[in-house]
């Protein structure tokens, strides 16, 4: 196993650099950071649960894309939702993103999302090249 990677540009919110990292790749897994919808680069505070939810899941995807991987290649996903009421439409976008073979999943509702419905957090395995 090689030495862990860092993937993409650091994470600057309102001027800010956040203290994470986006991805970090650590020999054939990639794990992600939790990721919150985001609208025109600020945490998006409005919309559905439907809408929030593809913006999470439409920049894992991109994040994924950053390390090689896709999201055929995510094993586990960790979703915290704000209110257990948003679980309905959050699962049904979410199957629209995983299909076939979905990942393994654990959900919560938290508190701790304040300004946004949902965050979602995955774990890709993908070999690294030799």
């Amino acid at each position: 196993m090689g030495k862990k990677q860092v993937i993409g540009e650091p994470l600057v919110i309102g001027g800010r650099t956040l203290s994470l990292s986006r991805a970090i790749r650590a020999g054939d897994f990639v794990f992600l950071t939790g990721q919150i919808p985001f609208k025109d680069g600020a945490p998006m505070t409005q919309g559905s649960i439907e809408e929030q939810t593809r913006a999470v899941l439409d920049d894992i995807k991109a994040t994924l894309e950053m390390a090689d991987c896709e999201l055929d290649d995510v094993v586990k996903a960790m979703v915290w939702l704000r209110d257990r009421a948003d679980f309905p439409g959050f699962n049904q976008v979410y199957g629209d993103y995983f299909p076939k073979d979905p990942p393994t999943r654990s959900a919560v509702v938290s508190e701790l999302l304040v300004d946004c419905r949902v965050e979602v957090e995955v774990v890709a395995y993908k070999p690294e090249a030799t």
